[in-house]
């Protein structure tokens, strides 16, 4: 059975932050790459949501790192495509 990874404070252990942290790396640069933001207020939005969406699925148990980058990038605002979107 996996460790616990979430105190009873509620925060995540090291391990679990470095993989969120590095989700959330990789999330943001796919969304960088797509070119879809020229306004910055609206980038800092879209990061703002992948991070929330990141947290809200570990703290549902996600713990596989291109699950949580995909799910994160599947809630894009204003139907944004990727560069990295197949179709």
């Amino acid at each position: 059975m996996p460790m616990m990874t979430i105190n009873a404070d509620g925060a995540f252990d090291s391990e679990t932050t470095r993989l969120l942290g590095r989700a959330y790396e990789v999330a943001c640069e796919k969304l960088e790459a797509s070119g879809a933001f020229t306004d910055p207020f609206e980038a800092a939005s879209a990061y703002e949501l992948l991070a929330r969406r990141i947290v809200e699925l570990a703290r549902g148990g996600e713990r596989d790192h291109d699950r949580l980058v995909a799910a994160a990038l599947a809630q894009r605002p204003h139907g944004l495509r990727l560069v990295t979107d197949n179709g």
